[in-house]
C-alpha cells in the first residue's frame, strides 16, 4: 500500500492540527509517537520526490555549503556556480580564500530559476499555439 496518498489525505483532513500522532508497529509491539506537523509535511514532500524517482537531500536552511556541494545540489558545474556567485545571484561569504554558500540563498535561487523556466515554457507554448503549430 502506497503511503503518500494516506499522508496527504490525513494532512488535508486535519489542517489545524499542530502535531500528528503516529503508530509504530515493530517486533516489540505498537508504540505511539507524536511528531510536529511540519515534520510530516516534510515527509510527504520527500515521499513525493522519491515516488517520482528523484533523489532527496535534506539541508538545513542555515547551513553553509562548499561550492562543490552547492553545484551538486543545483546539478551544475562548479565554474558555472562560481559565475552565479560572482554575478550576485546567490549569497555567499568568504572563509579565507574559500567561498561558503548559504543554503537558503541557493534554494531561493533555484525557486526563482524554476519560476523563470516555467514562465518561459508557458510563453513558448502560447507562441506555438498563436502560430498554429500546436
Amino acid at each position: 500500500m502506497e503511503v503518500l496518498p494516506q499522508v496527504r489525505d490525513y494532512l488535508a483532513r486535519h489542517p489545524d492540527q499542530d502535531a500528528v500522532r503516529l503508530v509504530v508497529d515493530d517486533e516489540h509491539g505498537e508504540e505511539a509517537l507524536t511528531v510536529p506537523r511540519a515534520a510530516v509535511e516534510l515527509l510527504a514532500r520527500i515521499l513525493a520526490h522519491m515516488a517520482a524517482g528523484r533523489g532527496v537531500s535534506v539541508v538545513p536552511a542555515h547551513a553553509e555549503l562548499t561550492t562543490q556541494q552547492a553545484a551538486d545540489l543545483l546539478s551544475v558545474s562548479r565554474p558555472f556556480l562560481i559565475g552565479l556567485l560572482e554575478a550576485g545571484e546567490i549569497t555567499y561569504r568568504r572563509v579565507g580564500k574559500h567561498r561558503r554558500v548559504q543554503a537558503a540563498s541557493l534554494l531561493e535561487y533555484r525557486r526563482r530559476d524554476d519560476q523563470q523556466r516555467r514562465e518561459a515554457a508557458d510563453e513558448l507554448t502560447a507562441l506555438t499555439q498563436d502560430m498554429g503549430l500546436g
